[in-house]
């Protein structure tokens, strides 16, 4: 719901405005992550620490994990000072990459807490605060990339691309570190896929169409404008047709003109 609810706040409270293709996209994304969500396969079970770090040590999740490090340092010390100003995905790409890491460490440190209240002596487990370090890391620059985000953006554009990324890069990263995928089945699959491509969609009328005024109200005129745009043709070969008003319609002769 962070996506309608931050668009009507934004429109109500910061006077922004949502033109009607940004609400299309905003629900688009929403059916998209929705379908996405209903596919996914479902979490294997992780009941221990020690569970989870095997799972967290994988080759596999390791080289995801890298990636996404490199990539994030990519973003905030090359791309960021550059194009952070002007292009709004590049503090979102970083909120939603550094997003993978928090995630997978409120999940082990759910474990954790669990743990606790169970007896488990988890507080002298290395996971635990490697856990806690890299949520309380992750959290950080996830608030300040936002935060600096929306000073610049328009709120009603940042919240809806930003669940759209985060909530993709934490999909793909549970399916990665418990290897979801195994289990998935055909229709899962195609139904991923479709859920995946409405989000691109639904992102893509939100960001594209920002600037245009259309609305329910000025829809129909805004066709008819359209239709009514004169057809604009190649001035090298235009014949003019220069009339005399003085002779006859009969009898007066033509004159064209070749414009090179």
């Amino acid at each position: 719901f962070s996506v309608p609810f931050s668009a009507i706040l934004s429109s109500y409270l910061l006077g922004e405005r949502l033109n009607l293709l940004g609400k299309l996209g905003c629900m688009l994304s929403l059916v998209g992550s929705t379908v996405m969500v209903i596919h996914a396969p479902e979490e294997e079970e992780v009941t221990t620490l020690d569970e989870m770090t095997s799972k967290l040590k994988e080759p596999g999740f390791l080289a995801y994990a890298a990636i996404l490090l490199a990539l994030c340092l990519l973003l905030i010390f090359y791309l960021a000072p550059r194009y952070g100003q002007s292009n709004i995905l590049v503090y979102l790409t970083i909120c939603s990459v550094i997003g993978a890491f928090s995630v997978s460490s409120v999940k082990g440190l759910g474990i954790a807490i669990k743990g606790f209240f169970a007896g488990r002596p988890v507080l002298q487990h290395p996971l635990t605060w490697i856990l806690v370090i890299t949520l309380v890391a992750s959290i950080t620059t996830q608030i300040n990339y936002l935060n600096k985000s929306l000073d610049i953006f328009n709120t009603s554009l940042v919240f809806p691309i930003y669940y759209v990324l985060f909530t993709t890069i934490v999909i793909t990263t549970s399916i990665i570190l418990f290897k979801e995928w195994v289990t998935m089945t055909v229709i899962d699959i195609i139904g991923t896929v479709c859920g995946f491509l409405t989000i691109i969609l639904g992102v893509f009328l939100l960001h594209a169409f920002k600037d245009m005024d259309v609305s329910l109200e000025n829809l129909p005129q805004v066709l008819q404008n359209e239709q009514e745009v004169p057809v604009t043709r190649d001035d090298k070969n235009i014949l003019i047709e220069v009339d005399n008003s003085s002779i006859a319609p009969e009898d007066k002769p033509k004159v064209f003109m070749l414009l090179h």
